[in-house]
Parts: C-alpha cells; sequence; structure tokens
C-alpha cells in the first residue's frame, strides 16, 4: 500500500532517546580512549553478543507512543483511493550506530510492538542531512551538537532529552500533551531582544502599539501549526480529546492580547494559555 506523508507529522527520534542505550554508549567511549585503533571492530563484537538482550525504553519512549497512539483515529475511508495511506503520525528512527551495531535497537522495536518502518544509521556521520531528507517536523534526541546542527539548518523543531530517563514507565501514553514558550520558540526573538534591551516598560509599550499585527514565527510555529491541524482531524470533547496544546509564556498583560491574536491569524486554537510575569 502507498502511503502518502503530505499531512503526516514526522517525528525523528535518536535511538538513545528511543531506548536507554548508556550501558553499550559508555563502553564505545572506554574503547575510543582505551584502544582507539581497535575501538570500532571490538564495539561490533560487543553488540553482536548483546543485540538479542532487551532494552529499558528511553526518555522519549512515553511521548513516541503517545503520538503513535493518534493512528488510531485515522480514518481513510473518505480517501478517493484506497489503496494510499495517510497515518496522522510517522516516526523515523535516526542513529549514529552501524546497521550492524543498530540490530539490537531494531529488535527493541519489535519487542515493544513500536509501529515504527523508516529508520537510518548513519555510522556516526552528522545527522542532520537526514533529518531534512525525511521532512521531519520535530527531532527528539539525547546529543546537544546534533540538535544545535539541525536547529542552525533551520531543519525542523529540536528537544533535547535525558539520556537516562526516571519513571517514564509512569507517563500517561493515552493523551497527548505538549505546552510551547512564547517569544523566541513559538514567536520571533524581537520582543525578547527588545525587553533585554529596553526593560518592560519598553516591550509593553511597544506590544499595545502592535496588538493587531501579528507576530512574526519563531523556530517552533510550524510544528504548532502542523500540530494543530493534526488536532483538528481527531474527536474532540470538553471532557477529553486525544491531543492537548498548551501556551505558557511571560506575555503577561497587556503583551497577551497579540499573542492570542496571533495564534488566531495562524489559524491556530490552543486548549489552554498561561500568561505569567518572569
Amino acid at each position: 500500500m502507498a502511503v502518502d506523508f503530505s499531512n503526516t507529522l514526522i517525528v525523528a527520534i535518536s535511538a538513545t532517546a528511543l531506548f536507554d542505550l548508556t550501558e553499550s554508549e559508555n563502553y564505545l567511549l572506554e574503547l575510543l580512549e582505551q584502544r582507539p585503533i581497535s575501538a570500532i571492530k571490538e564495539f561490533r563484537e560487543y553488540m553482536t553478543e548483546r543485540e538479542n538482550n532487551p532494552l529499558n525504553i528511553g526518555a522519549g519512549y512515553p511521548l513516541i507512543k503517545a503520538l503513535l497512539n493518534l493512528n488510531k483515529y485515522s480514518d481513510n475511508s473518505d480517501e478517493q483511493d484506497s489503496d494510499i495511506e495517510t497515518p496522522l503520525v510517522e516516526v523515523v528512527i535516526v542513529s549514529k550506530s552501524s546497521p550492524d551495531t543498530g540490530i539490537q535497537v531494531l529488535n527493541a522495536i519489535l519487542e515493544h510492538g513500536i509501529n515504527i518502518s523508516r529508520s537510518a544509521f548513519v555510522s556516526g556521520s552528522p545527522v542532520a542531512p537526514y533529518i531534512k531528507d525525511f521532512n521531519v517536523d520535530l527531532f527528539l534526541t539525547t546529543n546537544r551538537e546534533d540538535a544545535q546542527q539541525v536547529a542552525d539548518a533551520n531543519i525542523c523543531a529540536c528537544a533535547i532529552l535525558d539520556a537516562t530517563p526516571v519513571n517514564t514507565y509512569e507517563l500517561d501514553t493515552e493523551q497527548l500533551r505538549i505546552a510551547f514558550d512564547g517569544d523566541a520558540v513559538l514567536f520571533d526573538d524581537s520582543g525578547e531582544l527588545l525587553y533585554k534591551q529596553k526593560g518592560l516598560r519598553a516591550f509593553h509599550d511597544r506590544e499595545v502599539q502592535m496588538r493587531d499585527l501579528p507576530i512574526e514565527k519563531g523556530p517552533y510555529a510550524e510544528l504548532l501549526i502542523k500540530l494543530s491541524n493534526l488536532q483538528e482531524r481527531l474527536p474532540a470533547g470538553l471532557k477529553y480529546s486525544p491531543i492537548k496544546i498548551a501556551l505558557v509564556t511571560a506575555r503577561n498583560a497587556p503583551a497577551d492580547l497579540r499573542a492570542i491574536k496571533t495564534l488566531r491569524e495562524w489559524g491556530v486554537n490552543v486548549d489552554m494559555a498561561f500568561f505569567w510575569e518572569d
């Protein structure tokens, strides 16, 4: 069956964010420090011996589970061509491991029953070009350098996760909840720069004067818009919705008005908004 990803939220996640690979990562670093010439060969042998060992979930697992759970609401019954699948969410693994040493990760995906069919194992190469090739909307990683490269190339939104998760098994994966900051995240950084340079009074004066003008988009604006469009394709109710989107920002009154009007201009409705004073 052909797949159409044009209206799909595409999320890429590193193997170290999806599963807890702390032990193997530390072993590789130790080999590179002690025996750099034979390190790669020894690491391959090490991973081959452990490729069938189960992996604990990583910091990004609950989020990925919640995202993929949204696909149960997919309905292709109205599609003109029933042979074309249009998932709500697609998750891609992008790993700096080699294909050979990545077998343990692929086995873990099968073991946990995660519906991930596309992956890239790039043997230590920079991940940014591959993130771009997959048309990713959000990249989740434990590697700050990889996230910085993707952000600098303006490819997509990024989130850096802790490589050693705590109590991730207890997190709810039935409802996706995402909160966004305002200036320099959803919105551009002009307001934040003005506040830092001239203070709160100057910032508020400008916001009052420009209250009917939309704020320019920041680095996470397109992700919010994509999530909002996805939310419109899901069942909605007053008590329960598969997705909850919140704005949490220091844009307290009178700057809050412009933020709300900007989201309206973008065609975005958030479920909750919190305006607080920094």
